[in-house]
């Protein structure tokens, strides 16, 4: 059965100089976003406002998760030059607060834990003063890779659960609940002050108790920021989507997650982990400097 895509779940791509001139120099750079490989509905809003979360290690993926539009198969080398191409786009575009996320390289025996390395060290060294956030894979839980990432000092550390654990031998057969929430877990163990992230879709099949249950794993964790956003299908190969989720139900989930004890909740149909992220951190560290 096909679920109609409902009004509030459409959206106008705007598009103009700046946008066309962010996809050549991505493209002459060989630099890749997550928002275009993701087919993030926000690419256009994003780019016109000269905004981009960028993807690292390539836009091959070793893992074929069922809610993902990134190509899976066989990637290629990583390319040791990538970390300072990104750190001078990053300094040719002005950006003062820098989203950089990867591909999962489970064929690296770190997961590429020492590119991302390279990747912040770079920025910091070109872009003085922009602040980082890093969306990480679960380097299959591996603690120094983790630990390498948090020596790194980025301001913000992202890593998404994606959905609740009953689906995920459905959504992300090659991936383990407990195993991500162990990534934020270790991630403030640490370095408490580091700013940790998480995210997770709407739309799969899940019950409003499960997605609860995952809100409330997290604040035990450590988890300080929350994305709450719907799952749409980037094809007919793709997981279909069970639901979709009116805006006061985000609404809901929002005011619940703060009340547990979040310092910011982003919930709403068009969120996505990287999606105003820097108003999320500002938010974040008020939060914690109240506290």
């Amino acid at each position: 059965m096909t679920v109609t895509k409902p009004d509030w779940l459409r959206k106008r791509l705007p598009t103009g100089e700046i946008t066309r001139k962010i996809e050549a120099n991505l493209s002459q750079n060989r630099l890749h976003t997550i928002c275009q490989e993701g087919c993030c509905p926000n690419q256009g809003e994003c780019f016109a406002k000269g905004v981009a979360a960028f993807l690292v290690m390539g836009n091959v993926c070793t893992r074929n998760c069922k809610f993902c539009a990134v190509a899976s198969g066989r990637p290629l080398p990583l390319d040791s030059g990538e970390p300072g191409r990104l750190a001078d786009e990053i300094h040719r575009m002005g950006i003062r607060f820098a989203v950089v996320t990867s591909v999962t390289r489970d064929d690296l025996p770190d997961g590429g834990a020492k590119h991302f390395v390279k990747v912040i060290h770079k920025i910091r060294k070109k872009c003085s003063g922009v602040g980082i956030e890093v969306l990480i894979p679960d380097f299959k839980g591996l603690y120094p890779a983790i630990k390498s990432v948090v020596d790194a000092e980025p301001e913000v550390i992202n890593h998404n659960v994606e959905t609740v654990p009953r689906l995920y031998p459905e959504v992300r057969p090659q991936a383990d609940y407990e195993q991500s929430l162990g990534v934020i877990g270790t991630v403030k163990k640490l370095d408490k002050s580091v700013i940790a992230k998480s995210g997770i879709m709407l739309g799969l099949g899940e019950t409003m108790a499960e997605v609860v249950m995952v809100m409330a794993d997290l604040i035990k964790a450590g988890c300080d920021i929350l994305t709450i956003g719907q799952y749409l299908r980037p094809s007919e190969n793709h997981y279909p989507v069970a639901e979709y989720v009116r805006p006061e139900k985000f609404n809901e989930y929002r005011e619940i997650g703060i009340k547990m004890g979040f310092k910011d909740v982003a919930s709403g149909p068009f969120v996505r982990s990287s999606y105003k992220a820097v108003d999320h951190y500002m938010r974040a560290g008020k939060h914690e400097k109240k506290t």
